[in-house]
């Protein structure tokens, strides 16, 4: 009975240095009846009782501050979320100002005064670049001319018409190449061709906004030519806003993705697509 009357108050209750401190019957008891040991198993209880509530309390304190440490202002997932949108920033930056770059290279590009090689490439994408091509033959920049990526449902015959070429001159010293389907397939189909007739230096004819990507794609392949870029200039770029019109915005933008796509692949060394209808059969 004086065992039940001690326990329960004093260790339910925390107070077990009180009960060190008591000179009453609790104590009297355990020393005149030699009961010793049951003092000592009560200590022990006490001691595992304090053992397990200051364990509980750590692991209720580490657990709280887990949770403030992950949304606190000094958090890891607010350091995450604050250094990965520093970087979503930097990122956006350098896509902006790589773009305001390259639209300014590309309305600074002015085809040179008398251009001379031993070739010239153009590559489809209307007849203008087809009509300037056609124009450098005939003033003898180059020996002799390829038009890259022609529709296999156009015939010579009918470039010749709409162009207005002299059949002498279209027979002599105009091929046509029908294998491209894009960019790198005119790359394909133009170095393969250089390579077969031994040229050294080839004018390259395209859009201005299409020149630096045409550039890239042919100088990836052929590091020996000479590849001269005459671009063929829709609109004067240079003395109109092109951000203030919506046509010329959005083809600035799709070519610079186009090149940034192309400049990828550069980085990772992908060369599968060959662009060459060939390729597809």
């Amino acid at each position: 009975m004086i065992r039940n009357i001690c326990s329960r108050h004093f260790l339910t209750e925390n107070r077990f240095p009180l009960f060190l401190e008591m000179r009453g019957l609790c104590f009297t008891h355990f020393l005149t009846e030699n009961r010793f040991p049951l003092f000592l198993e009560m200590l022990r209880d006490y001691g595992q009782n304090m053992i397990l509530r200051r364990k509980d309390s750590q692991n209720r304190l580490q657990s709280a501050h887990r949770a403030e440490g992950l949304f606190s202002p000094h958090g890891r997932l607010r350091r995450v979320l604050r250094y990965g949108g520093y970087l979503m920033l930097a990122v956006i930056a350098l896509l902006v100002a790589g773009f305001l770059h390259f639209a300014d290279q590309v309305t600074l590009m002015v085809p040179p005064e008398n251009p001379k090689a031993d070739a010239i490439v153009v590559l489809t994408g209307g007849y203008q670049r087809i009509d300037t091509a056609i124009e450098l033959l005939e003033r003898k920049a180059g020996q002799r001319l390829l038009i890259s990526g022609v529709d296999p449902n156009t015939t010579p015959s009918q470039i010749r018409r709409m162009t207005q070429t002299s059949p002498a001159l279209f027979n002599c010293c105009v091929d046509v190449g029908y294998q491209a389907i894009d960019t790198i397939g005119n790359a394909n189909e133009a170095t393969r061709w250089i390579n077969d007739k031994h040229y050294a230096s080839v004018l390259v004819v395209t859009s201005n906004y299409h020149m630096q990507r045409s550039l890239m794609e042919l100088r990836r392949l052929d590091r020996q030519t000479d590849f001269i870029p005459y671009p063929v200039v829709n609109s004067d770029l240079r003395t109109k806003a092109w951000f203030s019109d919506p046509n010329a915005l959005r083809t600035l933008l799709a070519e610079y993705v186009k090149m940034l796509l192309a400049q990828g692949r550069d980085i990772v060394g992908w060369e599968s697509w060959s662009g060459l209808r060939s390729a597809m059969r």
